[in-house]
């Protein structure tokens, strides 16, 4: 057994915990926001502006535990089935998200960006590269840019990629595939005109 796939072993086992748990008593959830909050606020921060990325991550908690009693964990571990809400409460603002990234790249973005999206966007690509990473994802489509930043903001494997969007692991690879190879040719054809 490789080290990852005991550490989803274990995941999957403590998430089971939780889940009895909260199932017996709602106020258990807590120890669901409490494991997992960080981790969808960043994701949400990440592909929005703060104050909407807030939101969302905050909302997507409501969410989870106005629907708690239909978690499946046989389908999923509780990461990926928060993220997957996140994603949908995502969806309705989607036409804000790419404003968000073209308003990013019309801007100096290595000197006006300044705390997390810095860092978020830093952790993206090199500081150089900012303003070509920005013009690519606004030439992904939604598919490909869910799975790229659900992997590099999220910090999610391919299963839990699959899991959140509800498609299939191969899907996952050829999204990720694709738009790494998009956003390559964006930065190349920058750097080339540039």
């Amino acid at each position: 057994m490789t080290a990852d796939v005991a550490a989803d072993t274990d995941q999957r086992v403590a998430d089971a915990e939780l889940v009895a748990r909260f199932r017996r008593d709602p106020d258990a959830f807590t120890a669901v926001y409490d494991r997992y909050f960080p981790q969808v606020y960043r994701y949400a921060v990440g592909r929005l502006d703060v104050q909407t990325g807030e939101d969302i991550a905050a909302e997507t908690f409501c969410v989870a535990f106005a629907q708690r009693d239909r978690f499946d964990p046989d389908r999923g571990g509780l990461r990926p089935w928060l993220f997957g809400i996140a994603t949908k409460l995502m969806a309705r603002h989607r036409r804000k998200e790419a404003r968000h990234y073209r308003a990013l790249r019309r801007t100096d973005a290595a000197s006006s960006v300044e705390g997390h999206e810095a860092r978020v966007v830093t952790s993206l690509a090199a500081r150089r590269l900012q303003p070509e990473l920005l013009k690519a994802l606004t030439g992904l489509n939604q598919g490909e840019r869910d799975v790229i930043l659900l992997v590099a903001l999220g910090q999610l494997s391919h299963e839990e990629v699959a899991q959140t969007l509800g498609i299939a692991a191969g899907t996952v690879r050829s999204r990720l595939s694709r738009a790494r190879a998009k956003v390559q040719k964006t930065i190349d054809r920058e750097a080339f005109h540039g």
